[in-house]
């Protein structure tokens, strides 16, 4: 790699030149990524791929004018110091908040780059060069605000957030409060039957981790390969099922830990303040994200609780 400032203006048009061929291409992609989602945002980057575009022939013009035809290239990577970009485009689905974020990110960094460069040299005609490049930037900038409130006034910006939303309550909340319900209820009645069963805490402890573990192993596969995602759009398979089976197991050790403790009625009085708060934070999920009731959710919540709590203590004493 060499460093930017070893570079002649001749390198550094190239540079320039492939930069934005670069960023019309990363624009293109996120357009193609959401046009079936949100179409007022992939129209606005179709337009921002097109200006890149014509930033590039323009660079290209001026290239051939003072050096001729051939055009040697140079890339980002090959430069050390130079922008990088980190490749967003290549997730699906694509969050259409981190998008517009990142090509917000790219028009920054990149003008910021060049004033940085153009302050750093005393070559008249490079500085020029990179004093010409970060202007240009800052009018993709000024572009950018332009295209988004020509192409997303105020209702088609909340219909897109409140589709972006439905699609985190989809492929995360549901399978994250799934796994948090199944861990936090399912594991109640091992733990607290082998608590009063043996009265040892270390006992119900090891039953506790053993259940949260298990739980949160068979949730996962079971998440995973009940949808590919293809349909529902519900997303990747093993990212939906990971997230199910890590809640699983957090749900269930939450209540398990306080076995750790070695008075016996200490670590009950513990635990059954945790499955209190469990049961609380389960109930506030389903009432911020699944338009459930506050009482009705705290009801279902904790009536289900109960009933898993008593089946273990009435086993674990009988």
């Amino acid at each position: 790699m060499r460093n930017f400032n070893e570079l002649n203006e001749k390198e550094m048009l190239a540079l320039a030149i492939s930069g934005e061929e670069e960023d019309g291409r990363i624009y293109a992609d996120f357009a193609e990524g959401l046009r079936g989602t949100y179409p007022g945002t992939a129209a606005v980057f179709t337009e921002m791929a097109a200006e890149e575009g014509e930033h590039r022939r323009r660079l290209i013009d001026l290239y051939v004018e003072k050096f001729g035809q051939h055009i040697p290239l140079i890339r980002r990577q090959d430069v050390r110091g130079f922008v990088e970009r980190k490749p967003v485009w290549q997730l699906r689905p694509l969050g259409v908040d981190v998008v517009r974020k990142q090509a917000q990110i790219m028009e920054m960094e990149t003008s910021r780059f060049y004033q940085r460069a153009a302050s750093q040299t005393s070559d008249a005609s490079i500085r020029k060069l990179l004093g010409d490049l970060a202007e240009a930037e800052l009018q993709h900038e000024h572009t950018a605000d332009r295209l988004m409130e020509e192409n997303l006034p105020a209702n088609v910006r909340a219909e897109e957030d409140e589709a972006a939303r439905r699609m985190f309550v989809l492929r995360v909340i549901q399978p994250g409060l799934a796994g948090l319900m199944d861990g936090s209820v399912s594991t109640l009645a091992p733990v607290f039957a082998a608590a009063f069963a043996t009265g040892r805490s270390w006992d119900a402890f090891v039953v506790g981790l053993a259940a949260s573990i298990g739980a949160g192993i068979s949730m996962g596969f079971a998440e995973a390969l009940s949808d590919n995602g293809s349909l529902t759009g519900r997303g990747a398979p093993w990212i939906r099922g990971g997230i199910c089976g890590l809640m699983t197991t957090l749900g269930g050790i939450g209540h398990t830990l306080p076995f750790l403790l070695t008075n016996f009625w200490t670590a009950m009085v513990v635990a059954i303040a945790v499955v209190i708060a469990e049961l609380a934070v389960i109930s506030w999920i389903r009432w911020k994200y699944m338009d459930t009731p506050p009482f009705s959710a705290a009801l279902q919540v904790g009536f289900g609780g109960a009933l898993v709590f008593a089946t273990g203590v009435l086993i674990g004493a009988s």
